[in-house]
């Protein structure tokens, strides 16, 4: 750290001329980015992936999409199964796959099958598959289908669409703020936050490094966008997550630096004493954050793979920045703009009784603090992994209303994800759709002669569940589908609902290889940089109980909805999307690092200047709480700005990430951490001679000792358990 703040001090017009064309490229960056990003979730090897692949190709409509579900509800009198009113629905869905290109439908009147009929014999519906884009928020297609079908409905006749796709962005998707609205309004809420903790125009400082990281990122990720598919997820996380974290890395420099001219320093000598400390933790901090997202490349899907590089690069550039550009700000213009400056003691009052209290009362704090995490992680043990319950995608649009008369008709909200069979057109298809009617859970399976369902030798079964395939009931419908037609020569199951299944085993069959390499690296990186074993195996620990405890939280929110409809407006999803918990889970690993490196860092080096573990909490507390506490509230503003973004997806993954900021930096961090390290003592600081050799970590030099008991003793009460005398 010392070398990089000389360097940087030496080449100062250097550095800001590197950074400032870095930020111009950036801005040029973002502006396309966009369009080079992929809304694709590949799963290459999976069946069903294949499956819709090969339907996509062939037949241009269906696969991965879900189809539109066009309801008709006739006027009182008037029953579906009449022949004018048949022939009548039949020429408003034909008019359907002449005016939408590409589309192919399936329906009462082209098949006969009662079952699109509801049991009060006057609403019906039609399956429309459409192209499929890939798109987070693909286009409604509704407007163009009630638009064919309307005039050759029977009079009084009415037609709406529903269907996942309509579910989810009507009323919703075009509601939320854009990437750079979200940012904005993050940085107006951090800048709030920073400005109490500076109380002086140096709150912009922290600012103005998260301007030139923001569009260093989206500059880097542009450059990886030539080498691989990123995936469109990745520039929401790093606008948001880079503005957070390159804040965050600031906000612990410049307090460190300004504890060093406080105590008399020069500006240039402040800076390198603060690098040499706060440097450090950024540097180590960075590198957790970075470790816990490329864990992501151990799973095997693309997308996710590339969300794991492209989210390594935010915490790779904010460190960059922070220990080259912000160095040079400071030794130059930093100090004029600490005014008015407000002199604050470097420990806070405030949080040196709190530690005080959490150390006198260790016992209590630790069972207090495990007693919430428990609760939150048994709620976790609920946790249901797939697809929200469709009538959880909203309330009072237009699509959830007609999903609300097809199921009072007695049409259950599984039609809306339809399994689809591609198989050879000499294997019976109209047979094996007849044998696949009569299995449990199945409502109805057709295999229409018409061309839009038979081509190049093939032919397409469409199969319609009862249950929706993220319930049990769906997950058992599926596999006795497809164990039926394993015996079918060259025969594919897919559709959509196949896929997602198939999307969850492969994403959590790995999930404890990703926990266990992630926690292997910690450790030894935490143990190279503190000296001690217990301490990174106790931060890997509370990390993942941290994270269990944060998974509580969304299944009591979302899943179980105590929360959704009051904040958003949305009601209970039933199921937590697939992806969200290993995005969160990686995020909020590295991410809650950084308040563990900030703490143990200053706790070490009061410890080390006291000669005491307890006296080392204390004031490393005191002087950390107020930073820890700033630093989690704006990145938890940036992620309320994200929970505004406009998919339900991406509102649950901001409540997971900001509740587990906010769950870590108090429960954890504030209360949990002091009170473990007080029970610990000095087996805090034990690393084992053969551990200490392989990780080449050098002997710690002897403690200092107190300057008496008396004032060991005004800090907090002694000896800690397990400590004899004062060698703490």
């Amino acid at each position: 750290m010392l070398a990089i703040s000389r360097f940087v001090l030496r080449h100062k017009g250097a550095v800001v001329v590197f950074w400032l064309a870095v930020l111009v490229a950036g801005g040029a960056a973002s502006a396309r980015l966009s369009s080079r990003l992929s809304p694709q979730f590949a799963l290459p090897g999976a069946a069903s992936y294949q499956a819709n692949q090969q339907i996509l190709r062939l037949y241009g409509n269906g696969g991965n999409g879900n189809p539109e579900v066009a309801v008709v509800r006739l006027p009182p009198g008037q029953n579906a199964a009449s022949p004018a009113t048949r022939q009548a629905l039949g020429r408003a869905f034909a008019a359907v796959t002449a005016r939408v290109g590409g589309v192919r439908v399936a329906d009462y009147a082209s098949t006969g099958d009662r079952a699109f009929v509801g049991r009060d014999s006057r609403t019906t519906y039609g399956l429309v598959f459409t192209p499929y884009t890939g798109e987070l928020s693909p286009p409604s297609l509704g407007p163009q289908i009630t638009a064919a079908m309307t005039p050759l409905l029977p009079p009084g006749a009415t037609v709406a669409v529903t269907g996942m796709n309509e579910l989810q962005s009507g009323g919703q998707a075009r509601e939320g703020f854009g990437v750079l609205a979200e940012t904005l309004l993050a940085g107006a809420a951090a800048l709030a936050v920073l400005v109490f903790v500076f109380g002086s125009a140096l709150a912009l400082v922290p600012l103005l490094m998260a301007a030139v990281a923001i569009p260093a990122c989206f500059l880097a990720i542009y450059g990886l966008t030539e080498i691989t598919t990123v995936s469109v997820i990745v520039q929401y996380l790093a606008a948001l997550i880079g503005l957070g974290v390159a804040i965050d890395y600031s906000l612990l420099l410049v307090t460190r630096w300004r504890e060093e001219l406080a105590a008399g320093h020069a500006r240039a000598e402040a800076v390198s004493r603060a690098m040499a400390t706060a440097g450090r933790s950024v540097t180590f901090s960075g590198i957790t954050v970075a470790v816990g997202l490329l864990s992501l490349i151990v799973l095997p899907v693309p997308a996710l793979r590339s969300i794991g590089i492209g989210g390594m690069i935010v915490p790779a550039v904010s460190v960059a920045a922070t220990l080259t550009l912000l160095p040079v700000l400071l030794a130059t213009v930093a100090q004029p703009m600490d005014w008015p400056h407000r002199r604050r003691p470097a420990s806070s009052r405030a949080w040196t009784g709190w530690a005080r209290l959490v150390v006198r009362r260790r016992w209590a704090a630790a069972v207090a603090a495990l007693a919430v995490l428990g609760a939150l992680g048994a709620a976790a043990l609920g946790i249901k992994i797939g697809e929200p319950a469709a009538r959880s995608l909203g309330t009072t649009t237009p699509a959830a209303q007609t999903l609300r008369a097809l199921e009072h008709a007695g049409i259950p909200a599984g039609v809306l994800d339809p399994i689809e069979i591609l198989l050879p057109a000499d294997a019976n298809p109209a047979g094996l759709a007849a044998r696949l009617a009569t299995l449990p859970g199945v409502r109805t399976a057709v295999a229409p002669a018409g061309p839009a369902w038979r081509r190049d030798r093939t032919a397409l079964i469409s199969v319609q569940p009862a249950a929706e395939p993220s319930t049990p009931a769906g997950a058992a419908t599926l596999a006795a589908v497809r164990h039926a037609v394993a015996p079918v020569r060259a025969a594919l199951a897919g559709g959509p609902g196949a896929l997602l299944l198939d999307e969850n085993h492969a994403l959590y069959g790995r999930f404890a290889l990703l926990v266990a390499v992630l926690a292997a690296v910690t450790v030894i990186l935490l143990a190279k940089a503190f000296g001690s074993l217990l301490l990174p195996v106790k931060a890997v620990a509370l990390n993942l109980a941290s994270v269990g405890a944060t998974y509580g939280v969304i299944v009591v929110i979302w899943q179980h909805g105590h929360g959704s409809h009051a904040i958003w407006g949305l009601p209970a999803t039933g199921a937590i999307t697939n992806w969200v918990p290993l995005i969160a889970f990686a995020f909020l690993y590295g991410l809650s690092m950084d308040y563990e490196v900030f703490i143990l860092t200053r706790i070490r080096e009061e410890r080390d200047r006291a000669g005491s573990t307890t006296a080392g909490v204390v004031e490393g507390i005191g002087r950390t709480g107020r930073l820890v506490t700033g630093a989690a509230l704006i990145l938890f503003f940036a992620f309320a700005a994200l929970s505004t973004g406009p998919e339900t997806d991406l509102k649950v993954m901001a409540t997971a990430l900001g509740a587990g900021i906010l769950l870590d930096a108090t429960i954890v961090r504030a209360l949990l951490v002091p009170a473990l390290i007080a029970i610990l003592g000095r087996w805090n600081w034990w690393l084992p001679p053969l551990a200490r050799r392989l990780l080449q970590v050098p002997a710690p030099p002897p403690p200092a000792q107190p300057a008496s008991r008396a004032a060991a003793g005004r800090l907090t009460a002694e000896p800690a358990h397990g400590e004899p005398g004062s060698h703490q």
